[in-house]
């Protein structure tokens, strides 16, 4: 369902002229990303699924025998020795049962979380979506997921003059539109990532090389939500320079896709780990 959505979009953007061919191409490798990994989750669930039917089965057959070593023990009471090896029988098959109803527990329980995990994303996805769903359609904003991390991405284009690091007029407008969706976002740390393209800076002006760019444009997006009522214990900000490009820098709309910023949602207990 979101996959078709951001394809929707995507295939509306291309057609009506809001996007060129490159920002299609990507938004669509997005969905196909997103898409193939919400099937890698469902197929972990049915093998789940599956997994517990089969120890349910288990258990059916153990209880059964279960009952038939009880009856067996019933009749052999006359007999001490073979009441003995029969009462020995049923303790190990008590146990066995023991340890597969534990098993079908710790199955259970798994299954249930991962159901719940994929239901939170898919609906902190479509949440996102939708409240950005003018910005998105206007070619302002992209949004993706891979490998558990949501990213909204905003082109530099509209959010800074060329070689400056203050947020202009329409993207403050649609800083505070992404603070607003962000805020329904719960558990999750915000890390804002500036990246530009690999034309070099003036080495005497205010960024002598793109690190500093990216990073201080990174550092005026942290500003930006935090002003618009993004709590600041979950911002931070990075600067990668020319570094992470997601495009060969051989053109002038290749080098318009590296120039971006891009807010990556990550689990809360990420950023623990990385302290």
């Amino acid at each position: 369902m979101r996959s078709r959505l951001l394809i929707s979009l995507c295939t509306f953007m291309l057609t009506t002229g809001c996007v060129t061919q490159g920002k299609y191409d990507l938004a669509m490798q997005n969905a196909r990303t997103l898409d193939e990994q919400l099937q890698a989750e469902k197929t972990a669930r049915t093998a789940a699924e599956e997994k517990v039917g089969q120890l349910e089965e288990q258990v059916k057959g153990l209880e059964a025998e279960k009952e038939a070593l009880n009856t067996r023990l019933n009749t052999a009471e006359a007999g001490l020795s073979a009441g003995t090896a029969e009462r020995r029988a049923l303790e190990q098959k008590n146990a066995e049962l023991t340890a597969l109803n534990q098993e079908l527990a710790r199955s259970t329980k798994k299954l249930a979380e991962a159901k719940e995990a994929l239901e939170k994303k898919s609906a902190e996805y479509e949440n996102l979506s939708k409240s950005l769903e003018k910005e998105i359609a206007e070619g302002k904003v992209e949004l993706s997921e891979l490998k558990g991390r949501m990213t909204v991405n905003l082109k530099d284009k509209i959010l800074f003059a060329s070689g400056s690091a203050r947020v202009g007029k329409e993207g403050d407008e649609a800083l505070k539109k992404v603070a607003e969706a962000l805020k329904g976002v719960q558990g999750k740390i915000i890390r804002v990532e500036g990246h530009t393209d690999d034309v070099p800076t003036d080495p005497k002006g205010q960024f002598p090389s793109n690190w500093e760019l990216s990073l201080a444009r990174a550092m005026a997006v942290v500003r930006a939500l935090q002003d618009a009522g993004v709590d600041p214990t979950r911002l931070s900000a990075a600067g990668y320079g020319p570094y992470q490009p997601i495009a060969a820098n051989d053109s002038p709309e290749n080098r318009s896709l590296n120039r971006r910023i891009e807010i990556v949602l990550a689990p809360g207990d990420q950023a623990s780990a990385a302290r």
